[in-house]
């Protein structure tokens, strides 16, 4: 059976291509959550599949060779109809499959499972499947870390283009700051005189209505070149006051069923609430991206605890407590990953390096604190509101 479009098929394009994230080479941070993936669920393959108009592309993968497929043949593309998980527990038995050409083949597949990767603004872009060649049937708790890994791949996904927009800024900001600084230091020069001038045409009466015309462009001119020194709308965060403890539970909600599917606790301990000045979307993405590192990092027997607390300002404390210290901890991976990296840039750990520009512009201190034989700590400390 051919899968149908969804209602709102150009839309949910138009919000795909948007992202730049067809055709682009592997990214560890999507590699990870395949193999975490077939890890939790007991099966050889995962994909996060991206359906675009004629086809499913493969942004990462495991247990397979193929990088996409016609969207014809897509058990994805019938995924991304609903808004929550397909299982097909045998291919061979549901009347959609059974007479799929990777179903009737040797070896074919039998068991699909596919979370759709759904955007903050409802558009279903693709799904994060995992794929067996036997019948399957996933255990409660596989389900909610299928569901949780498919969250985790959308937030990536948004931070990924958050950190090329970051990249483009900070380009464009670099090629005009000499012409920026000249037109500060003639604002004042500028703007005086040309008061002036609009003050003294309009008082004269035989004043040329052709000089009269072009005094006013003029000045729309000083300030549309002046508007320059601004970010561009789509970088630019959406401040305002909100609780660091309730975004800190958010993110460690969206991370536990992953946690509790490789036997890591995560410990929260929220105070009371503490305020800060923020982009609740950016930063919570932020706060996500960095527990998902914490736990996908943790070894077996290795523990994460989240708080909050009022300390220089506003703070979050994420303890990664490895008490056998047979491993670099995450947080020596944070700073080697994100520091030096522009955000957007190539690298094994593009998201760390998105996250750390995230809490920069948000005038955050990041602080490594090491604890023998206890684990390490990150403090994210922001100014008070």
């Amino acid at each position: 059976m051919r899968p149908p479009k969804p209602p709102d098929e150009a839309e949910r394009l138009h919000a795909l291509h948007e992202l730049e994230v067809l055709d682009t080479p592997p990214e560890r941070d999507f590699d990870d959550v395949v193999v975490l993936a077939s890890r939790i669920c007991g099966v050889p393959m995962s994909l996060v599949s991206l359906i675009d108009a004629d086809r499913q592309w493969f942004k990462a993968r495991v247990g397979t060779d193929a990088v996409e497929t016609s969207r014809d043949v897509s058990f994805c593309a019938h995924a991304i109809l609903g808004k929550d998980l397909m299982v097909v527990p045998d291919a061979t038995v549901d009347a959609r499959f059974a007479d799929h050409p990777t179903v009737t083949n040797h070896p074919g597949v039998r068991f699909y499972a596919g979370a759709p990767l759904v955007t903050r603004d409802g558009f279903a872009l693709g799904t994060l499947c995992v794929v067996d060649g036997v019948p399957h049937r996933l255990k409660l708790y596989q389900l909610q870390a299928l569901r949780a890994l498919a969250r985790q791949v959308t937030a990536q996904l948004e931070l990924r283009r958050y950190g090329t927009l970051l990249a483009r800024n900070a380009a464009r900001l670099h090629e005009t700051d000499r012409r920026l600084a000249d037109l500060a230091a003639l604002s004042g020069q500028l703007r005086e005189p040309l008061a002036a001038v609009r003050g003294y045409l309009g008082g004269e009466a035989c004043v040329p209505s052709a000089v009269l015309a072009h005094a006013e462009p003029l000045g729309r001119l000083v300030d549309e070149l002046l508007h320059l020194a601004g970010p561009p709308p789509e970088a630019a965060l959406r401040l305002r006051d909100v609780d660091l403890a309730r975004l800190a539970e958010r993110a460690v909600d969206a991370v536990r069923p992953i946690a509790e599917a490789r036997r890591i606790p995560v410990l929260a301990s929220m105070g009371a609430p503490t305020l800060v000045h923020a982009d609740p979307v950016r930063l919570e993405q932020a706060l996500g991206h960095l527990l998902f590192n914490a736990v996908k990092y943790a070894p077996e027997g290795g523990r994460i605890e989240v708080s909050t607390a009022v300390e220089a300002g506003p703070t979050i404390r994420v303890l990664d407590r490895d008490l056998a210290e047979q491993r670099p901890s995450l947080f020596s991976h944070f700073y080697t990953g994100a520091m030096g990296r522009p955000p957007g840039g190539e690298g094994p750990d593009q998201g760390l390096g998105v996250v750390k520009a995230i809490f920069d512009a948000h005038h955050a201190t990041v602080a490594l604190w090491d604890r023998p034989g206890d684990g390490t700590a990150l403090h994210v400390v922001f100014p008070a509101p």
